[in-house]
């Protein structure tokens, strides 16, 4: 089971994480949603498309665009279609299913 956690609260949590580039995707049902809040923020990959972007807030403290998934991946990014990563600060323990 992999969790990730912001501000010593658990925000996503999953057996069936996926991994790309060192970093662990959730599948965006795992997702705690009352914790996020879509951010105006995108950037783009060359290889895997253009990322959107959460900010994530617990208990009144926002990390802004600590959260990136690809709402439409490129073909060679498929299997990241409908998950979500983590950066600036969240942590991400376990063992992946």
């Amino acid at each position: 089971m992999m969790r990730a956690i912001w501000n010593g609260t658990v925000i996503a949590e999953s057996a069936t994480t996926v991994e790309v580039e060192g970093n662990q995707y959730f599948p965006v049902e795992s997702l705690k949603s009352e914790y996020f809040t879509e951010s105006a923020k995108h950037t783009v990959c060359p290889w895997k498309g253009i990322a959107s972007y959460y900010t994530v807030t617990v208990e009144g403290a926002e990390n802004p665009d600590a959260a990136w998934y690809y709402p439409h991946p490129s073909p060679l990014a498929r299997k990241i279609k409908n998950h979500v990563a983590f950066w600036h600060g969240v942590t991400v323990e376990g063992e992946p299913g």
